[in-house]
């Protein structure tokens, strides 16, 4: 391998691996899925690592969504360290709500950047293009030593900023749709191509929750999707990489028994309350990918107008059916780990099949073609954590899922 010692990254000891050690985030990874995919005798090798290796649940950070937890698991921190607190944030410098995928909005190293100036060869695979910039944040990419690139874009990779030329071409695949499970599919092959012929100390493989949005534990489509995935993973596993399988959040369903989406539209209500327009409420679950959930998840936060009576808009909140939480900043900072300069003045959370949105006339919601299933809350907190090998995970009260290579490297150094 091409590193010797362990790598210190955010107050936090890597040590250095003697083979790859592999996270690999499913999007959306309720973990129902794989427990209903094994039981029908799907996911051979994922049942062998849970019998043989070491297999727990864990927590995300909260809000439950993508761009938090991938971070997370980039940095080996929760959100107020790294300060990527949603997909969109109200940006409190321009004014702006504005996506939250810019390497400027990154307050911390990730462990990549930090492996790879330790002499470590760094391979990340995304499936969406929105999480690759900060992923990849202070890689080069003109020593053979990194690669960072999604399925989404990758008919148009190419060395000088990705790694690799034409990745779509040098796989073999297409480049997917993004709204389709082949975009998953695209970044395990991808895994399992460098993992064979380039040979990284350090490989991230993160994926996106189509399937999970549209489809249940128990649907075929999402039982398909997991058998595809055991077959990948089965080849990863057997180039002896050291593994850590888990998930940036759960997924729920979030309907009503007719099968309209369940919302508490939070907007509205404070248009009531204070007049229009006076409070703004941010979403921070919105993506430039909307038709799968029509920006309705279960976690937001509203800045409210000078003068307004908090503490009155919050009593009022937590009166609302399935408003399981509403926490003033300074609440939300402690219990969620949250950068408080980017959450606004309160935080909501919606309960396990309730979403939270902003004005009814401000989310379409036609391209829904079936009843909501989303996430956000505390009720998609908890996810997989699974490693292909026998490891000590300590006496930590709670595991999270940006543990992940902090097991991978431990596994991986054994």
């Amino acid at each position: 391998m091409t590193i010797t010692n362990s790598v210190e990254v955010n107050g936090r000891t890597y040590p250095a691996p003697k083979t790859c050690a592999i996270a690999i985030c499913l999007d959306g990874c309720e973990p129902e899925y794989l427990d209903k995919a094994i039981a029908d005798g799907l996911m051979p090798t994922l049942k062998r690592m849970r019998e043989t290796g070491t297999d727990r649940l864990a927590h995300s950070v909260i809000p439950s969504f993508t761009n938090p937890n991938n971070l997370s698991i980039a940095t080996g921190r929760p959100p107020n360290v790294h300060g990527i607190c949603g997909n969109f944030l109200f940006d409190p410098d321009t004014k702006e709500e504005v996506m939250m995928n810019d390497v400027r909005f990154l307050r911390a190293p990730t462990l990549f950047s930090k492996f790879y100036e330790a002499g470590a060869r760094v391979a990340i695979v995304t499936a969406k293009d929105k999480l690759r910039a900060l992923l990849g944040a202070g890689l080069e990419f003109d020593e053979d030593r990194a690669m960072c690139f999604s399925a989404e874009k990758s008919d148009s990779t190419n060395v000088s900023q990705h790694g690799l030329e034409k990745a779509s071409t040098w796989l073999g695949m297409a480049q997917p749709e993004v709204y389709s499970a082949d975009l998953s599919q695209f970044v395990f092959a991808a895994g399992v191509k460098i993992l064979s012929e380039w040979k990284p100390d350090v490989m991230y493989l993160t994926t996106t929750d189509y399937v999970q949005h549209k489809y249940a534990p128990d649907d075929d489509e999402a039982k398909s999707f997991y058998e595809m995935f055991d077959k990948y993973l089965t080849r990863l596993d057997a180039m002896g990489a050291a593994i850590v399988v888990t998930a940036d959040h759960g997924m729920k369903p979030k309907h009503l028994a007719d099968g309209t989406p369940a919302v508490v539209y939070v907007q509205d209500l404070l248009d009531e309350w204070l007049g229009e327009a006076q409070a703004r409420v941010i979403l921070p679950i919105t993506d430039p990918y909307v038709v799968h959930h029509g920006a309705l998840g279960s976690f937001a936060t509203a800045y409210l107008p000078e003068g307004a009576d908090h503490g009155d808009i919050i009593n009022k909140l937590r009166n609302i059916d399935d408003i399981t939480h509403v926490l003033t900043r300074e609440e939300a900072i402690e219990r969620f780990e949250l950068p408080g300069d980017r959450i606004g003045d309160i935080v909501m959370v919606s309960g396990e099949n309730m979403t939270i949105g902003t004005s009814e006339h401000r989310h379409d919601l036609a391209a829904l073609k079936e009843p909501l299933r989303s996430h956000g809350g505390l009720s998609e907190q908890v996810v997989p954590f699974i490693v292909n090998r026998v490891i000590e995970l300590g006496n930590k009260p709670e595991l999270r899922n940006f543990d992940a290579f902090f097991y991978a490297t431990r596994a991986a150094a054994l």
